[in-house]
């Protein structure tokens, strides 16, 4: 992900339908009951509903949706029920495999057949974005954008991420072409607090970022990643800034795929900046400006950044440092060693210590790509 301060920012110059609310009436289901007749009579009505226009979200384009029922709990003398499930969908043309959580279905029971009342996230789970309310969908050529609002911002996000993908692929980035399909579903909920409830923190954690992207690093086949827009941070971007912003989260979804816990951050964070920044055609100075304060200042980084520098609600100069210098050391190897040996490169440290990966791809060690990045702060952002 990648917080973009929005007054640096500034500077830079289908089908439609609708969800209905969370709670979904809909009669399904066989024959009601006790006990274990009971259970599978709730087991039969909610794969009745769920295949049904009730159980699912109007408009959003599906290729599979189900739920598997995992409990269910009878009672009021057999006339109500509450089912726990796990709710498995992919999303037609974009999603590699399945997403969904657990989900908690209440039933009622007339007539001898049980109809489900209520679909809500389990306690403790993500919601979906149609648990929020009305979902318009908007289809790009490479995007899928579902999100509440106005539908001209929805539009513009899928015309910005129609743009931003080719952008990735043209890179070369990691995964582009052999795991990543060069499709993107964006999600762009109608405020900063339901962002938040999407991606199970506290609102406070995503003021003034304009989006992040959500997914299992190192999954294999590629996970149904989503990238997330926060709308108010979203709009108070420039044109220039919201294509960086997209750029750098797509630039997520693709790489995903051959990233894993042991990809350093700096080189994850800064391939994704690398990539936004590519044909920006703008200088150094301009991309990163809170580097060249500490470096005019005298504070030249010791090391490249660790991994605990991108954690977002401390200082907020020092996260944009950390993702400056870390563009800049990707900006340094591009340069120096060339592009496909900065691909080559992300990829191996996914498999093997950044040591060795360096070696092998780079035929450098850590010390002395230090020293080259640090040179080349000084050189790049020094100065008066």
């Amino acid at each position: 992900m990648r917080r973009f301060p929005v007054c640096l920012l500034l500077l830079l110059g289908l089908l439609a339908g609708c969800a209905g609310p969370a709670d979904r009436d809909g009669a399904a289901g066989a024959g009601a009951g006790a006990g274990a007749g009971a259970g599978d009579a709730v087991r039969r009505a909610v794969a009745d509903w769920a295949a049904g226009a009730a159980g699912r979200p109007g408009g959003v384009p599906l290729q599979s949706w189900s739920y598997e029922v995992t409990s269910v709990r009878v009672a009021d003398g057999g006339t109500r029920a509450t089912a726990g499930a796990e709710l498995r969908y992919r999303l037609a043309g974009h999603d590699a495999a399945p997403a969904g959580g657990a989900r908690e279905l209440s039933l009622a029971a007339s007539d001898g057949r049980w109809r489900v009342t209520a679909d809500r996230p389990a306690p403790g789970a993500l919601p979906e974005l149609w648990d929020q309310g009305p979902v318009q969908v908007v289809q790009g050529r490479h995007a899928l954008v579902l999100g509440a609002g106005p539908r001209e911002r929805l539009t513009g996000i899928a015309a910005e991420a129609d743009r931003a993908v080719p952008a990735v692929t043209a890179a070369g980035s990691p995964g582009a072409g052999r795991t990543w399909a060069g499709r993107v579903v964006v999600l762009v909920p109608d405020s900063v607090d339901r962002m938040a409830a999407l991606l199970g923190s506290a609102p406070e954690a995503y003021r003034g970022m304009a989006a992040v992207t959500t997914g299992r690093v190192g999954a294999a086949p590629a996970p149904a990643d989503r990238v997330v827009v926060n709308p108010q941070a979203y709009q108070e971007l420039s044109g220039e800034g919201r294509r960086i912003v997209l750029t750098h989260e797509v630039t997520h979804v693709a790489t995903r795929p051959v990233t894993s816990a042991s990809t350093p951050l700096w080189l994850s964070e800064g391939f994704a900046d690398w990539v936004a920044y590519r044909d920006s055609g703008r200088a150094p100075r301009d991309v990163a400006p809170a580097a060249a304060r500490a470096v005019r200042a005298g504070r030249l980084p010791a090391a490249l950044p660790g991994n605990a520098a991108f954690t977002f609600g401390g200082d907020q100069e020092a996260l944009s440092r950390a993702y400056e210098e870390s563009w800049l050391a990707c900006r340094l190897i591009a340069a120096r060693w060339g592009e496909p040996a900065l691909l080559r490169l992300y990829e191996a440290a996914a498999r093997e210590p950044l040591s060795r990966a360096l070696a092998t791809t780079l035929g450098t060690d850590l010390p002395a790509l230090t020293a080259a990045w640090r040179a080349a702060l000084t050189t790049e952002l020094g100065g008066p």
